[in-house]
């Protein structure tokens, strides 16, 4: 395939994947890892490619990226996950740099700017809502990562009598201080 076939694939599959995204935006909650979505538009298109994912997906999903801030569209990109980890990739990045916001700090910022941007998409793209309205949400295995070191987290130092610096009993009364 040429310079200028594999451009046009990749046009094509930036349409395919605008398409595929609205469609998932349309689920409360919903994300799409990346391997799905390359399946999907490789599917819809019907053009195939044997080059790995990482190297292609970025530069179709950046078009996405264009094509949302071109329309007035939320960050549509912000579906978009890994498998293992359930986060956003570092291209991410691009959806601030096309708005003209300033880098987010660390991933976390990343994580919950990316949750916003989902929920701004279930919004915009018809999701049926709860009753409360909905609330943006770390995709699922994010999620599940973040409350895992939540629960690992050390519990704090036990209280100590101040006078004798023995451990305090359940009632914080010193049984040799008084």
């Amino acid at each position: 395939m040429g310079r200028h076939d594999a451009e046009d694939d990749r046009e094509k599959w930036a349409q395919e994947a605008y398409a595929v995204l609205i469609d998932v935006a349309r689920t409360y909650h919903a994300v799409i890892t990346y391997k799905e979505l390359g399946e999907e538009v490789q599917q819809r298109s019907g053009i195939h490619t044997r080059s790995l994912l990482h190297n292609w997906i970025g530069s179709v999903l950046a078009k996405v990226v264009r094509e949302a801030h071109r329309r007035g569209d939320p960050p549509l990109t912000a579906l978009v996950v890994h498998k293992d980890d359930g986060m956003v990739g570092v291209g991410y990045k691009e959806v601030l740099e096309i708005a003209g916001q300033p880098p987010l700090q660390g991933v976390e910022e990343r994580e919950r700017h990316a949750a916003e941007a989902r929920f701004t998409c279930y919004q915009r793209f018809g999701a049926t809502l709860p009753p409360d309205g909905g609330r943006p949400a770390l995709a699922p295995r994010y999620q599940a990562a973040v409350e895992r070191r939540r629960s690992r987290a050390p519990e704090p130092p036990p209280r100590v009598c101040t006078g004798c610096f023995v451990q305090l009993p359940a009632t914080g009364v010193c049984d040799s201080c008084g």
